[in-house]
């Protein structure tokens, strides 16, 4: 089957270009002596999950305990779930993660910490987990001079183990051209390390010391004291990574393909993809580098200026050589929540259509008590 075939709108996935991401992260990872433990809310998928672990990764970063319960089905053993839980069902459910695999919670306050320590002692269980340090992002976590204290408060808590550090230098999305990311991987080493020299020096020992984001790998896999890396973005990449050449046209792998289907004015198409294919992200955190809703690839006199939820507006600047009924591919401004707006990815080589990709971990486990 040929791409041009397929139904518009459609959310594609080119397979060389995916491989071409997971290997080339795997790579750096193993060149310099690093662990790779992905972040999965990319793809939400537990065959592109194997396909990196394939690859050499030996855990994952998950952002929802659905996803942190669809790998450990899978069998994988290190899973490191990314944000602290409170509720009494997300700590039962880490409870009986850590049951079945080596699971890290992740923590960054004393009142969710006696939480699940009551919990897991309860149940007879230790559950793993690793300081959250704030390196600049200002969401979660604990400031590296003061990480010490707050490791010493939770040594009360028994059913708690300490294995590290992790923290995500999420901030870094505020940059808007190449030359500022330097910035943010500087805010990061920094940090890890204050945070790693204070804690060692009060005689913790530390197995983990994570981080990552996909913009400052490159600059922070050799960093001495980062042992886990966990970027997520990469498999796909797509224009924010552009805005800011951490990935070029020809390393993004997601796109959406869509119809011209009317041309109401002289220097406007209407295609029959929208805000529920291509999300409504406009950069992150204060980028202004991005214009419009997406990059039409092929096509620089385009820019896509207004969405509706089933169609998108393109602004033509200049001339075009398209016309009504002509097939476009949009790469999105942020792939991770074109990858979530669908229930499968269509793998293609080229111009080929191979496979269906499931992305099959997203949704509400709240499902799972009507069952």
């Amino acid at each position: 089957m040929k791409k041009t075939e397929l139904q518009t709108p459609a959310i594609l996935v080119d397979l060389d270009i995916l491989d071409y991401n997971i290997k080339r992260f795997q790579s750096l990872c193993n060149i310099n002596g690093k662990q790779l433990w992905p972040m999965i809310k990319t793809h939400k998928s537990t065959e592109i999950v194997k396909m990196q672990e394939a690859a050499g990764s030996t855990g994952f970063v998950c952002g929802t305990l659905d996803e942190c319960e669809g790998i450990c089905e899978l069998g994988v053993k290190n899973i490191m779930y990314a944000y602290p839980v409170a509720s009494d069902v997300s700590i039962q459910r880490v409870i009986e993660l850590a049951k079945k695999c080596h699971f890290i919670a992740r923590i960054d306050n004393y009142d969710g910490a006696k939480m699940l320590n009551e919990a897991a002692k309860s149940a007879g269980v230790k559950v793993n987990y690793t300081i959250i340090i704030d390196c600049g992002f200002h969401r979660f976590g604990i400031s590296p001079d003061k990480v010490d204290v707050f490791a010493d408060s939770l040594k009360e808590f028994k059913a708690l183990v300490l294995k590290g550090i992790s923290t995500h230098p999420g901030n870094v999305y505020s940059a808007i051209k190449h030359e500022d990311i330097q910035q943010y991987i500087d805010q990061e080493k920094s940090a890890i390390k204050k945070a790693v020299d204070s804690l060692k020096a009060a005689g913790y020992t530390l197995e983990l010391i994570t981080s990552g984001s996909t913009p400052t790998f490159i600059g922070s896999v050799s960093d001495e004291n980062i042992n886990v890396f966990h970027p997520g973005n990469y498999v796909f990449n797509d224009n924010i990574q552009m805005s800011t050449n951490t990935a070029k046209e020809s390393e993004c792998a997601l796109s959406v393909y869509a119809t011209v289907i009317s041309y109401p004015s002289d220097d406007v198409f209407i295609c029959d993809a929208g805000a529920k294919c291509l999300g409504l992200d406009q950069g992150a955190h204060g980028n202004t580098a991005i214009k419009g809703y997406g990059y039409v690839k092929g096509h620089p006199e385009l820019t896509v200026y207004s969405l509706s939820e089933e169609v998108a507006k393109f602004h033509i600047k200049g001339s075009t050589t398209l016309k009504v009924g002509d097939k476009v591919e949009i790469i999105p401004n942020h792939t991770c929540s074109s990858a979530n707006l669908t229930s499968y990815l269509i793998g293609c080589r080229g111009d080929t259509v191979e496979r269906l990709i499931e992305i099959d971990m997203r949704g509400n486990s709240t499902t799972k008590n009507f069952k």
